[in-house]
């Protein structure tokens, strides 16, 4: 799965937030809906993720990064569910 948590960090280590990415880009805003779309996690096109490094002068590392679907499973599960139950039905 890519995650964007690097593009905040980028972003946050910038003092930007994302009213620059959507209205100081000149030609190369970036779009709500897109801006939306990594935040929910979801797919964006590589000509945004080429525009965002344009924006942050930075590389694609410093916008997304591949983690394995388990390893945000077990992120994203409280720590009650990561025991495994000794219970039958």
């Amino acid at each position: 799965m890519i995650s964007y948590e690097p593009l905040w960090n980028t972003m946050k280590r910038q003092g930007l937030s994302t009213y620059y990415l959507r209205n100081k880009g000149g030609d190369s805003n970036i779009s709500g809906s897109s801006i939306r779309r990594m935040q929910a996690g979801e797919s964006v096109s590589t000509n945004t993720i080429d525009t965002l490094c344009k924006l942050l002068h930075c590389t694609v590392s410093d916008i997304i990064e591949y983690v394995e679907e388990e390893a945000i499973d077990d992120v994203e599960k409280p720590p009650s569910a990561l025991v495994k139950s000794t219970e039958t039905c």
